[in-house]
């Protein structure tokens, strides 16, 4: 199977001086676990996780205050999405993190997670009970 078939094609694309609430609410908005940060300025792509919202929120940072460019991976590591699953899970294990923005000739058209792998790879068995089995 190919992250073609498994990535997530809602793509939240943010600047980099949303506020990390503001990201945040988008995120859970569209019930996603990322967002590609687009910086005009640098023409660059990075991402926000929502464990980089929760480890600034837990180091006390305001995230009314806290933008999302301080908060950005930019060193990111893209898939094609002719990549095989195993390919994309490879660069994930690697690189320890567990999202990967998905590029083709045009920019970002998808967004593949760990759980969207588990889930290709564990049909009929993604609810939380079967991932905790």
């Amino acid at each position: 199977m190919l992250v073609r078939d498994a990535m997530s094609t809602v793509v939240l694309t943010i600047g980099p001086a949303h506020t990390l609430r503001q990201a945040a609410c988008l995120m859970s908005a569209r019930r996603i676990g990322a967002a590609v940060v687009f910086d005009p300025d640098t023409c660059g792509l990075g991402i926000l996780t929502e464990r980089d919202i929760l480890n600034a929120v837990g180091a006390d940072l305001d995230p009314d205050r806290e933008v999302a460019g301080a908060h950005t991976t930019t060193d990111v590591v893209f898939a094609s999405p002719s990549w095989t699953l195993e390919e994309a899970a490879l660069a994930m294990s690697n690189g320890g993190f567990r999202h990967l923005i998905v590029l083709d000739g045009e920019g970002p058209v998808g967004v593949v997670s760990v759980r969207d792998i588990i889930r290709c790879w564990a049909p009929g068995r993604v609810g939380a009970a079967a991932l905790a089995s």
